[in-house]
């Protein structure tokens, strides 16, 4: 269960973001309605969007198993190149498997009457990155200690051909109240609630904490709300809103009107809206 939950996440977070690059949406909504086209256009395939959407929020963002169609999951590996499903994990498991392969390391230590003499004669070498030559930094002037700091900066840093041993900390976010923030995946604190990292939304989903800078001109069709026992909220993107779980709505004239009135220049708005 748990090797097929990453495999379907591993396909979704590709499909998603080739049709972010494709369609140059912004929104999450947007991205899954460009697919919904596509998928009928050029596949005679229909996937409503809100469907596709259902499945982003329970496997990519909450990491929840959720069971898929063979059909929808050999649609979404046509869309990424593939024959199939089965086609898109073996080309995954060759992936993962030569990036596995890249990553070498070579430790060689010359025993040493001391613990200095011994750093000295260290080369590691890790494929396809720098060479650490320990001697040539020592040479330089470098200390022990700061010999130390830089293989443990390159170690953290390396990307992908690193050691590794830092490589998943980092991979996780939570919900700060305004924006997501990004944090350890072992993070014990109790108030903050895990999910995996969402590029997109790190970078552009965030609460709107002055809604009196909202205009009719700037706000309509660029921001989404909530209302939720007589409180409204905006944000920048649309999606869910992380404060009480509620489905966000494109803001329209009338609640920029009403909800974000201060700066909205109309302040005597008559006319009836259904929110």
């Amino acid at each position: 269960m748990i090797e097929n939950l990453q495999e379907r996440k591993r396909l979704l977070q590709e499909v998603y973001a080739k049709a972010g690059n494709d369609s140059l949406e912004t929104s999450i909504s947007g991205i899954f309605k460009y697919l919904e086209r596509i998928f009928l256009d050029e596949y005679r395939f229909t996937l409503n969007y809100r469907t596709m959407l259902g499945y982003h929020e329970d496997i990519v963002d909450n990491n929840r198993y959720k069971k898929i169609k063979p059909t929808i999951l050999n649609l979404y590996s046509k869309y990424l190149g593939h024959k199939d499903f089965n086609a898109f994990k073996e080309k995954a498991k060759s992936n993962y498997k030569s990036d596995a392969e890249d990553t070498e390391v070579n430790v060689t230590i010359t025993k040493g009457s001391s613990f200095s003499d011994t750093m000295s004669n260290i080369m590691i070498v890790i494929k396809n990155q720098s060479i650490f030559n320990i001697p040539q930094m020592a040479k330089n002037g470098m200390g022990i200690g700061a010999m130390i700091l830089v293989l443990f900066v390159s170690f953290s840093f390396g990307g992908n051909k690193g050691l590794g041993i830092f490589r998943d900390e980092h991979q996780c976010m939570y919900w700060d109240g305004d924006e997501y923030k990004v944090t350890f995946c072992n993070d014990k604190n109790p108030k903050h609630q895990l999910i995996p990292v969402d590029t997109v939304k790190l970078k552009y989903f965030k609460k709107i904490t002055q809604p009196d800078t909202l205009t009719v001109d700037n706000a309509v069709r660029n921001t989404y709300y909530t209302k939720y026992n007589n409180n409204v909220e905006f944000f920048t993107m649309d999606g869910i809103n992380p404060n009480n779980g509620k489905s966000l709505k494109e803001a329209t004239e009338h609640m920029i009107i009403k909800y974000a009135r201060t700066n909205s220049g109309k302040k005597n708005y008559q006319t009836q809206y259904i929110e």
